[in-house]
This record gives C-alpha cells, structure tokens and sequence, in this order.
C-alpha cells in the first residue's frame, strides 16, 4: 500500500461526513498494517484503492440502491443508481455499463493524486468512440481498480448519461432514464437494496502509489486530456 489520506465526505456523491473522534486515532503502526492488509469482507473483495474505517463502520458488500443527485447550480434533481461489485466482477461491470452510452462519448478524468486529499483535477476529453476508449481502459485496468487517486467519467451529454467510477470504486449511474442500467446490474445478478451503505458513508482511507501516479499521467496522454 502506498501513501495513506483520510477522507471525510460530504454529499450523495462523496458520502457523510466524519462525526467525532476517529477511528484511527491512538492506533498502533502494526495495528494499522494489519487492518489495511485485510481485503475480503465474506464474499466481498476489495480492490487496493481503499479500506473502511478502523472501526468498520461500513462494511463492504456487493449491491446497488437507487438515489438522487441535486445540482448546486440549477437545483435540478437527477435519479442516480450507485453500486458496488466486489473487485473480480467489478471492471468487467464498468465497461459493461458503458454501452448505453452510445457509440460516442466523452470523458473525464479525475486526480487527487499531490494534492493531500483537499482537492481534485478533472481532465476532459471531447469525443472519443467507446470501442476505442473500452480498449485503452483494458490498458489500463490495474490503475483504474486499485488507485485510491484516480477516478473516470464517461458520459455523452446528448442523451444525457453518465457513467462514473470513483476513487473509492463505486459505480454512480446518472440520468433520468436508468432502465438500461438496472437491466445490465439485474444481468450480473447483483442485487438491489434501499438499505445497502457504501464505504463513502463512514470513515476510510485511499492508498495510492508513485507508480500510480506516473500511470495516470500516461493515461492522460493516451487520452489526450485537457484541464
């Protein structure tokens, strides 16, 4: 595991914010190793990218629920389906679901990765063909699964659609018609729950690597990112 943030979260799309002392605090180098070593909840397998709280606050699980995001800006309300798949089914699920999207898409990149955890960089590229972006991303898989400083979102803002996948590995689904997306999750046999909690509503930590970073710049490139 690389350099460790803790993050505490804010919003539907970032989680809850931290209350109190944390979990963290008056633990013990070997006792941290050990829980930061520990991948697999049950049935649920954790890709490198991020651990819950000391405490498990949350504790991972494959399932997604139905919410809503509501934009700051326009107060418009939009329907989103998150989702978490444990991490052998979780890739083939992402490129998965970016088949609604159409044949032509855009994208952008996110990166926390120097920046402490306190902000993000979003990098955007204008029309892509999905075939040609799902054939990179196979590229570069590892870093998309297992770096707690990278996150991706592919969206074509003509239906409009958006498909994210977070530092934390979540799948977030936007738009007001979700039926395509529900029937891919339903497919993949992973089951819906109005109770089901994320890791971004309790305490955690990201990790991440300096070949991590160097991969995201090189992912960058291959995309052609812009600021």
């Amino acid at each position: 595991m690389g350099f460790l943030k803790r993050q505490s979260r804010t919003s539907v799309r970032d989680g809850a914010p931290r209350t109190g002392r944390s979990s963290f605090e008056g633990v013990t180098d070997q006792q941290l190793e050990e829980h930061l070593s520990i991948a697999r909840y049950g049935s649920y397998l954790l890709t490198d990218a991020i651990r819950p709280s000391f405490d498990l606050q949350v504790v991972p699980s494959a399932g997604w629920r139905r919410d809503s995001y509501e934009d700051e800006e326009s107060g418009v309300s939009v329907p989103v389906i998150i989702a978490s798949q444990t991490l052998e089914r979780l890739f083939d699920l992402f490129i998965e679901l970016l088949t609604p999207l159409g044949d032509e898409v855009d994208v952008v990149l996110e990166t926390s990765h120097r920046r402490d955890g306190r902000k993000h960089r979003d990098l955007n590229r204008e029309s892509i063909d999905l075939p040609i972006l799902k054939s990179l991303l196979y590229d570069f898989e590892d870093l998309l699964l297992n770096d707690g400083c990278t996150g991706i979102a592919v969206l074509n803002p003509g239906i409009p659609l958006e498909v994210q996948f977070d530092e934390h590995k979540l799948l977030v689904l936007y738009g007001h018609e979700l039926d395509e997306f529900e029937a891919i999750l339903n497919e993949n046999r992973l089951p819906e729950s109005d109770t089901i909690r994320f890791l971004t509503e309790g305490e955690h930590v990201h990790s991440s690597t300096e070949e991590h970073s160097s991969r995201f710049l090189e992912l960058g490139c291959r995309l052609g990112v812009d600021d």
